[in-house]
Formats: C-alpha cells, structure tokens, sequence
C-alpha cells in the first residue's frame, strides 16, 4: 500500500472515530432517572434550604414512583416531599428541604430506582454549592440566557390559589381552580414591552400603574423562608426578605429586527449562557406533582413545566420561545378531570421566566 493511500486511510479513520466521539444519541423509552440536587441558600433565621431536581433521560417515557425503596430521601424518609411522578428530560429546581442552621458536614441523599438502575444525589452545604436566584435563572435560561446582575435581586412572583387546598371530586367530574398570579418587579420583562399583572390581588397591570404611579418602589413583605417547602406554601424561590426597585416594562422596539436599536442591542447585549433558552414574561402551569398524570387532562391545555426543547412544543424552552400574554387581572382559571379514582398532588408553578413560586392542590378522587 503506498504512503498516500495510508495516510488517507487514517484519515478517514481518524474521521470515524471524531464522529464517533461526537455521537449522542436520544431514547424515548428504556433509560433510567437520575436525582439532582442543585445547590443551597441561607436563609434569615440561620437555617439553609436546599434545591433538588431530576434528569429523566427519556423524550417519552414518564415514571411513578411512590415514596419508598425506589423513591428515597435520607434521612428522615423516604418521604421528604419529593414528587412521585416524573415528566420526561430535565425538571431543575423542582422542590426544597430546610435544615436546620447546625446541619454542618452532614449529608441528605436521594436515592430513585428506575429499570432496575440506581441514582443517587448527595446533598451537603459545601460552599461550591451555594446559589443564588442569579445562578437558578442561569440553570434554566431564564431571560434568554441572560447573566446580568439584576437577575441576583429578582423578586419572584406571588401566587394565590383560591379555594381549600384539599379537594374532592368524583372520577370523570370537572374540578375548577382558579390562582392569581402577578410579578412584582416585572423582572425580567416582556420583550414585547408589554405590561403584566404585577401582584395576585387580580389587580390589572393598568391599575397598578395608575395606583402607584406617585407611591414609593415596591418593597416586599418580609418571608421567614426563601423558598416553597415540599408541601407547597406557596412561598416564592427567591432569598428572604430580598427587596428591589420596580423594574418598568422594557420599552417595545420601534422597528424591525434590522433596526438601529436592535441591531445595537445584539452587538452590546451582555453576555448569556450557552443553555436552553427561555423569554421572559409571567406565565403559569399546573403539573402532576404526585399521581398517575396519564390519569389527568387539564383544559386549557398546559404549558410545560419541564424542559422541552423541540420546535413548537408548548413549552417556554421551546422555539419560537412565544410566551403567550398573562390575562390582564391575573386570573388563571383551569378544569381539571380525573379518569380515575386515587390521591393526586397538583402543583401550580408561577414563573417570571427566571424563578418560581409554587403551591400545591392535593384531590382525593372517587368512584
């Protein structure tokens, strides 16, 4: 064989294997879950919070998974508050545990059990570990990607579920919830400039400019947590007692993509993660926290809680990244109707694109 027919074969060897090497594929179906925990925050009283989430590597499959053996939170479990059913791909900052402020070196793991393959996911306050509401919004996308600083302080949004949080309705009856939701800083904001219902009094984006049109910028109420508990406290995911200037809706462009200020505004941006991307703007989804969710259809139609990539997916993550307008007084009204007779736990999660806030509906279903 002659030097040039040698050095072409290793070519195209070295060629295959690159390909190779650079190889990923996706399943639908047949792959396991792994646990995640995804950092920890101080909180006011001393006591530090921590965030966990999953990777569902399947694109298809969905998994339930009482609390127990194959569903495990140690110590103090199996049952920490974590869900039992999980969505496909990946579902960061899903729930929260507190410990107490003289936890120390001690650890929480979360151990899940799916076709027969363990994971598990050790929890500690090492310092590399710690976050803050910059770095959650960094993790998911949120403003597009965005790592400006003003992200730190964002105050994530309040969220009011109406009705008793403990509900019956018989299998195949239509159940109503009603939430109202509102972003208090408008942080981040609509790109479309357009305004957004700021508290979850069902105050309309317009009456609160006009109500505090001469009134000082918004403080907070104080928190005694930063973050929901596992039960669902309707508390936000953000640090306690933070405190932030009212941010005004971001101005709409005066042209075409190819303006001026567009153009200015994509050579000066300031610089974003390379993650899945998300738009700005208040929305809000009910999920099936625990419950069998091929069991349960919601009208209107949800969008996803978790991240959905693929074009045209009813997700936030999803291309063209359309964030649809929140209703004006923001009141969310869904249907809800069960096949089948179980115990469910509903979680609404109100997002600004950024953080969230959560609360839970928990429906005993009958014949």
């Amino acid at each position: 064989m002659t030097r040039h027919a040698l050095a072409a074969l290793g070519g195209v060897t070295l060629s295959i294997a690159v390909l190779g090497a650079q190889t990923r594929f996706t399943y639908s179906t047949g792959q396991n879950v792994s646990p995640a925990y995804e950092g920890w925050m101080p909180n006011a009283d001393g006591s530090f919070t921590m965030y966990f989430g999953y990777m569902n590597t399947n694109w298809l499959e969905e998994f339930d998974i009482p609390a127990g053996p194959d569903n495990d939170i140690e110590p103090g479990g199996p049952d920490r508050g974590q869900p039992t059913h999980f969505y496909p791909r990946r579902n960061p900052f899903l729930f929260t545990i507190n410990v107490p402020k003289d936890f120390g070196n001690r650890e929480l793991t979360w151990t899940i059990t799916t076709h027969g393959k363990t994971e598990r996911a050790y929890a500690s306050l090492k310092t590399d570990y710690q976050i803050d509401n910059q770095v959650i919004s960094t993790e998911i996308g949120g403003d597009f990607g965005s790592l400006r600083d003003e992200l730190r302080t964002n105050i994530p949004p309040e969220l009011r579920v109406e009705g008793e949080k403990k509900r019956t309705v018989k299998a195949g009856e239509a159940l109503t919830l009603i939430v109202f939701a509102g972003d208090p800083d408008n942080l981040p904001a609509r790109r479309d400039g357009k305004p957004q219902p700021r508290h979850a009094n069902g105050e309309s984006a317009m009456d609160h400019a006009a109500s505090s049109a001469n009134s000082q910028d918004y403080v907070p109420p104080a928190s005694p947590k930063n973050a929901p508990n596992p039960g669902g406290s309707g508390n936000p995911a953000g640090p306690a007692g933070s405190t932030r200037t009212a941010n005004p809706a971001n101005p709409a462009s005066p042209a075409g993509p190819a303006s001026p200020a567009n153009l200015a505004n994509l050579i000066y941006r300031p610089p974003s993660s390379i993650v899945p991307a998300s738009g700005p703007g208040l929305r809000f989804s009910w999920m099936v926290y625990r419950g069998r969710a091929a069991a349960v259809t919601f009208t209107p139609d949800q969008m996803k809680t978790w991240i959905d990539t693929r074009a045209y997916a009813n997700s936030p993550w999803s291309p063209p990244y359309t964030i649809p307008l929140p209703p004006p007084d923001g009141k969310w009204a869904t249907q809800v109707t069960f096949a089948e007779p179980g115990t469910y736990v509903l979680r609404g999660v109100a997002s600004d694109g950024s953080v969230f806030t959560y609360d839970n509906v928990t429906v005993n279903v009958t014949r």
